[in-house]
Parts: structure tokens; C-alpha cells; sequence
């Protein structure tokens, strides 16, 4: 029997199980998280606020970002708390329903494929290695490697004001083509290894240092999912990635375990709230 909420609060989904989730490594974050079980699955929620989280409210909540990192930071750190014990399909952040049966709807509508996800992340992880470049330290190494570009360098160093000008020129043409070249070149190869040890991998959009908040360039932004028994093999790849290429500006920041977001990928699309 569906146990009507007030209208003054809706449903907030976090995460779906198909074990009974042991609510206790979150509850500390969220107040009234409990959960609701149909056909198989469990659903882990919460109650909120309707004049907090009701479209008008929320879109303008969105723009606050103090309310977006303080509400999001829960939000991640409920469904981490929940994988703990059980693998877990995790929700966007605002995943609202406005009743129980709206949301028990949902999970019948997609039951099959959330069984099949689930089973397909049993026992695994996602992990996530971004790779940045400190540039400088990449062209410096160039310029000491490259053959061409040594060569121009003996030239310019013979040569009148205005041919030197335009061999500095092509010089640095030649160091910016030879700098992207390695980057590429360097980044398959980074995500080649990487992948041996997992059962899927994605590769994400760039973000500017704006998001980062780095110096540095970002050239790699891939998350992977790996058999939990071969996590460990996976970090060592990755340390033996860095000490390969430490020298060369290179900068791994391999992060995990995180909830599953980019292995199920199509609740972007199918998720309509209710």
C-alpha cells in the first residue's frame, strides 16, 4: 500500500540495490533515509522539502553554487555510503518523485534493465585517471629530443637577424605540431594499459582548468570499471604509468572507488521524474 507523502515533501532517489541496503553508513548524512523494495529491487530515498525541491524552488536553488556543493556533497556521499555493502545504480543528483507509486512505476518500467545492470556490476568498481600536462615541461623535454627541431637551433644560432627570426618561427611551429603529437600519443597509450585490467572504460570530455582549477592541461579524462579482485593490478599499472612519464610533465590523478555513473549510461535518457 503506498504510503502517501504530504504535499509538502517528495521522494528523493539516491540509488537503486538489488540487496537490502544497509542504510546506518549513511544515515549520519541524510535525515528520514529509508527505503522502498518492489519486484526485487531496492530503492534507497528520502524525504525533502517540496519548497526546496519543487521545480520553481529548485532551478533557483541550482544557481546558488554554496547550495549545489553543499547538497551534492551529500548526495555522493549517501550513494558511497550505500556501495559499501552492495553494487548500486546510482541517480543523478534531484532525482524527485512526488509519490511512492510514482517511483515503485519507474522501477517496474525498467526492471529488467536495472537487474541487468546490477548483475553487470557485481563485484566490480569504477575508477576514474585523469591526466594532465605541464606543457613547459613537455616542450622543454622536446626541445632537447627532437632532431628537427636541434637542428634548427644550430641554425638559428648562425644565422643573420632575419632569417634567425624566421627559423624561430618555424621553430616554434614545429615544437607546438611535435607537443600535440606527443600528448595523443602519450594519452593511448596511458588509456591502452589502463584498460587492460578493466571490463569496460569511457572516455569523458576534456574539462578547462576553470573546473579543474589546475594550471595544468588536461589531456585524459577516463573512468574504467574493474573486477574487484583486480583493482590492485590496476593501481600498479597506474603507478608504472607515472614513473614512466614523470619526466616527460606527465601527472596521473587516479581516483576510487566511485559510484557507477558512466556504466549506466542510458538513465540519462529513460529517467523521467514523477
Amino acid at each position: 500500500m503506498d504510503t502517501k507523502v504530504t504535499e509538502k515533501e517528495l521522494i528523493y532517489l539516491y540509488c537503486v540495490t538489488k540487496k537490502t541496503p544497509k542504510l546506518k553508513e549513511a544515515e549520519d548524512l541524510v535525515d528520514s533515509l529509508y527505503f522502498i523494495y518492489h519486484r526485487g529491487l531496492f530503492a534507497v530515498v528520502s524525504k525533502v522539502k517540496f519548497a526546496e525541491f519543487d521545480e520553481e524552488n529548485l532551478k533557483r536553488n541550482l544557481a546558488d553554487l554554496e547550495w549545489i556543493k553543499a547538497k551534492a556533497s551529500i548526495h555522493e556521499k549517501a550513494i558511497e555510503g550505500i556501495m559499501k555493502n552492495t553494487c548500486v545504480i546510482p541517480f543523478k543528483f534531484a532525482t524527485l518523485f512526488n509519490t511512492e507509486d510514482n517511483l515503485k512505476t519507474m522501477l517496474g518500467q525498467h526492471l529488467e534493465e536495472f537487474k541487468d545492470i546490477l548483475k553487470k556490476l557485481e563485484d566490480k568498481e569504477e575508477w576514474g585517471v585523469k591526466i594532465y600536462s605541464d606543457l613547459e615541461k613537455l616542450k622543454e623535454v622536446i626541445i632537447q629530443e627532437d632532431e628537427e627541431i636541434l637542428n634548427i637551433d644550430k641554425e638559428i644560432n648562425s644565422s643573420s637577424t632575419g632569417k634567425a627570426y624566421l627559423l624561430k618561427k618555424k621553430k616554434e611551429e614545429l615544437l607546438n605540431i611535435a607537443t600535440n603529437k606527443k600528448l595523443n600519443e602519450y594519452g593511448e597509450v596511458s588509456f591502452d594499459r589502463l584498460k587492460e585490467k578493466s571490463t569496460e572504460d569511457r572516455i569523458n570530455k576534456l574539462l578547462p582548468k576553470e573546473v579543474t582549477e589546475r594550471n595544468d592541461e588536461m589531456i585524459l579524462n577516463s573512468a574504467f570499471l574493474i573486477d574487484k579482485d583486480k583493482v590492485e593490478d590496476f593501481l600498479k599499472i597506474v603507478e608504472g604509468l607515472r614513473t614512466k612519464y614523470t619526466d616527460k610533465g606527465l601527472f596521473f590523478d587516479c581516483t576510487g572507488p566511485w559510484p557507477p555513473y558512466n556504466f549506466c549510461g542510458f538513465l540519462k535518457e529513460k529517467i523521467h521524474n514523477g
